[in-house]
């Protein structure tokens, strides 16, 4: 190596520093923003809870995909725990429903993470990894559940998204006015879901077709028109 590109080398590590504490200045901004107004918040808008130029915040995350990821690999994470949990309990029904009450809480303490168990984001591989796991573990909880007599036998596993798509919705258009109105829904769910069950229910809609559903919704939050100003 010659001494020209040693004295290169000696500014490049401040600049590396510096990039750091932007990135993760980025994303405490992005959970802050995320949780409070949900996936629509505009870029825009966490760079300016950051404290960063715009510029500076698509060097750093190029995609809001990759901000995803970012904010909510860890609490997809502990989503995961959230089904662990549920399938080490020894009465099946019983961590079933403290599935549904614990992952419904999650929704309503964070708008934004409400959104993430809504949508898909097939770049986000951290985040996608984490919910696959989650959703193998729920299929072997819900056939443990239904062989107890407790779960109806036409719940299907795609009816998880059904309800969190609908405990979304109260979230966010409740928000403040009744922060505990998730609680009621969920209670009305969970009540519908016991066996014996009343009635048949409709047909499900299917995995595919609510993949697609999701799929759809992550891409708009990333469309320049949707995002709130903050």
């Amino acid at each position: 190596m010659t001494p020209g590109a040693q004295h290169s080398e000696g500014p490049a590590q401040p600049l590396r520093s510096d990039a750091e504490r932007n990135r993760e200045r980025i994303i405490a901004a992005a959970r802050t923003v995320f949780a409070r107004d949900g996936l629509n918040a505009s870029m825009a808008s966490v760079a300016r809870e950051a404290g960063v130029g715009i510029a500076t915040m698509f060097r750093r995350f190029p995609t809001k995909e990759e901000l995803v990821d970012a904010v909510f690999s860890d609490r997809m994470g502990a989503y995961v725990d959230v089904v662990t949990v549920a399938l080490e309990d020894p009465d099946p029904w019983n961590g079933f429903v403290g599935y549904i009450e614990t992952a419904c809480a999650m929704q309503a303490a964070d708008s934004g993470f409400a959104d993430v168990l809504t949508m898909t984001f097939p770049t986000a591989k951290v985040l996608e990894e984490r919910r696959n796991r989650a959703y193998e573990n729920m299929l072997v909880l819900i056939d443990r559940a239904k062989a107890t007599g407790r779960l109806r036998e036409d719940f299907d596993p795609s009816d998880l998204v059904l309800i969190h798509m609908a405990n979304a919705g109260v979230v966010n258009a409740t928000g403040d006015a009744a922060p505990d109105a998730w609680r009621r829904v969920v209670a009305l769910i969970i009540q519908s879901l016991d066996a014996p069950a009343r009635g048949p229910l409709p047909a499900s809609p299917g995995h595919e077709p609510l993949y697609k559903a999701m799929l759809r919704a992550g891409q708009g939050t990333s469309a320049p028109a949707s995002g709130k100003s903050g």
